[in-house]
């Protein structure tokens, strides 16, 4: 069962994981007009215009980049298409499930293959790696919702952050993925870093924070009681309580006795 979140502690780690989702939703509606899923305008501009059309237009996009590579693999702009290619396919319905916005079984896959595209184009050494894309690669295909993948989400985010040096939210979230994927010197120095680029009045709560993520970056085990009912369990990265009901009925006082001689 799902449940908002109550506890201190449940809203300090999805805090610091999602501190830069205002600013991933303002530059994205500039950049690249991501609202929320995989479709948008600007970089996924052609999700947008073909709302509802079952990606078929995607589909041919992947075909060609996909031919594109396999007769040029050093095509470092090709490999860069096919990935965006993925990611635009990736939004389509059959890839989404529509109540909580996360990857099908179906979407999983295919942003794996944007995953196994990605790495690719890495491994390329593009001078200037695509910055917006790689925000995507962070956020969406090795958020906990996609890959759950925490190492590659670091390696992405730290191609962010060197384009992006001043931001605290990207820094803050390379601090919670780099914690996850237990590298603590990464978070160690990340956390550092967005703790003193925040303003003064901030600071402190998120030094608290950052910390409280480094202690537990799986989550706490926490419990929460519904309608009389106790649950156990753990907050995801999108700030719900997943738990199970455990036996709260009160057990019968044992009871002894005693013979008398």
């Amino acid at each position: 069962m799902l449940f908002d979140l109550r506890g201190r502690h449940r809203r300090r780690a999805v805090r610091v994981i999602y501190s830069g989702l205002a600013v991933l939703i303002g530059v994205g509606l500039v950049g690249f007009g991501v609202g929320g899923g995989f479709g948008g305008g600007g970089l996924l501009n052609a999700a947008s215009e073909n709302t509802g059309s079952g990606g078929a237009s995607f589909a041919s996009q992947i075909k060609k980049y996909e031919k594109t590579t396999r007769l040029q693999p050093a095509n470092v702009a090709a490999w860069e298409k096919l990935t965006l290619a993925i990611l635009h396919e990736s939004g389509g319905e059959a890839y989404v499930n529509p109540n909580t916005g996360t990857p099908t079984p179906k979407g999983k896959e295919l942003i794996g293959r944007a995953s196994r595209s990605w790495e690719r184009y890495l491994a390329l050494n593009p001078p200037k790696a695509n910055v917006e894309l790689a925000k995507l690669m962070a956020q969406r295909v090795y958020a906990t919702e996609g890959l759950n993948q925490p190492a590659s989400a670091v390696q992405a985010l730290q191609i962010v952050v060197a384009a992006e040096p001043t931001s605290v939210s990207w820094y803050s979230q390379l601090a919670a993925y780099a914690y996850k994927a237990k590298n603590t010197r990464v978070g160690d120095l990340a956390a550092a870093k967005a703790v003193s680029l925040a303003p003064a009045a901030e600071r402190k709560r998120l030094e608290q924070d950052l910390a409280s993520v480094k202690k537990s970056p799986e989550g706490e085990a926490l419990t929460t009681t519904t309608n009389g009912t106790t649950y156990t369990g753990k907050t995801s990265s999108s700030g719900e309580f997943t738990g199970t009901a455990v036996n709260t009925t009160p057990q019968p006082a044992k009871t002894s006795t005693s013979k008398t001689k």
